[in-house]
């Protein structure tokens, strides 16, 4: 095949699920006041489960279909090390100050989950024998682990969540912004889109192992950037949008939750890769990724507890600089080793 036309296809797949993921977050945001939800329990779960879906589709057919597990969990863990320096991108557009400080300190709760799951992920691809023969058939020990861990995760948000929504209930009374939808018109809206995401997410794969083959590219490079950079369109324009709607919460929780659900999708992924675990058949080099994302949701946690005022950097806060510049660097290492 062509090289103009293995690049013509990438550039298809990235544009459709960025123009239906532009209309995601109207409709989540609609979601989020009919059902009563609140926009932190919304974006957390509900949004992040939608734009989260190129990278389950992609994952997916990378292992069960392409047989490229290392495009699987490149992308994975890429998307989430994209999710977190999003969070950069929204403070950029956030003029009044750092994005950070104005979102909900329950996104911290997510993100301290968030941690905790990268952890494990990153420990089952670094793991030696005799850890990585603890293994249960042919699904390594992190897979069960993983998916515990978002479950007991969505549980704790969800009851956090409820308990600040009757507080503020209790003292303000809620503005309506979307009186012309009905809740019926909101989730078939919301739900259209999402399928015309899954169908350009379900070709993704195959072309990016084409782009590794015709380029000379490892596919470990391949997932963590290019893919990545597909998949996480979604999250990208989401929060482009969340931020004109003034969406603070919809913002951080849609990056948040899609960063928890990523690493959960790790285990899933490890399910349907039945040729052995999934983290002990690609390359150490995941590890790093791995890491990088963990420092950088540090940095993101300390922002929202230590609430900075004011941007140190004028037009970006230090926390967003740093989680910018992490995610230049780590990129830049793989260009060269790669």
């Amino acid at each position: 095949m062509a090289g103009w036309s293995v690049w013509l296809q990438f550039v298809i797949i990235v544009g459709v699920i960025g123009f239906s993921g532009t209309r995601l977050s109207k409709y989540a945001d609609a979601l989020a006041e009919k059902t009563g939800l609140g926009r932190t329990w919304t974006g957390l779960v509900g949004l992040a489960v939608v734009t989260s879906l190129p990278e389950l589709v992609t994952g997916a057919t990378a292992v069960l279909w392409v047989k490229a597990p290392d495009i699987a969990v490149g992308n994975l863990l890429g998307a989430c090390m994209l999710n977190v320096v999003i969070l950069a991108v929204a403070d950029l557009l956030y003029a009044p100050g750092p994005v950070l400080t104005a979102a909900d300190r329950g996104h911290i709760l997510a993100a301290a989950f968030g941690v905790i799951m990268l952890g494990v992920a990153t420990l089952g691809v670094m793991a030696r024998p005799p850890l990585a023969n603890f293994n249960i058939g042919h699904v390594g020990l992190s897979a069960p682990v993983l998916i515990l861990c978002y479950l007991m995760a969505m549980r704790a948000t969800y009851r956090y969540q409820k308990r600040q929504r009757a507080e503020y209930l209790r003292e303000h009374e809620e503005v309506l912004l979307y009186p012309h939808l009905s809740l019926r018109q909101a989730a078939w809206r919301f739900g259209g889109h999402a399928l015309v995401v899954m169908a350009a997410a379900f070709w993704l794969p195959q072309v990016a192992t084409q782009l590794a083959q015709l380029m000379g590219w490892h596919l470990f490079l391949v997932g963590t950037i290019f893919v990545a950079v597909a998949t996480t369109m979604p999250e990208l324009v989401v929060t482009i949008s969340a931020m004109r709607l003034k969406a603070v919460d919809l913002a951080v929780g849609d990056l948040l939750g899609s960063l928890m659900i990523n690493v959960a999708m790790l285990g899933v992924m490890d399910l349907l890769y039945i040729r052995g675990p999934l983290l002990q058949a690609v390359g150490p080099e995941h590890a790093s990724t791995g890491i990088t994302v963990i420092v950088m949701v540090g940095i993101a946690i300390a922002e929202m507890i230590y609430r900075p005022q004011v941007k140190v950097l004028r037009w970006m806060s230090l926390g967003a600089f740093l989680l910018a510049f992490l995610y230049a660097a780590h990129i830049f290492v793989q260009m060269l080793t790669a």
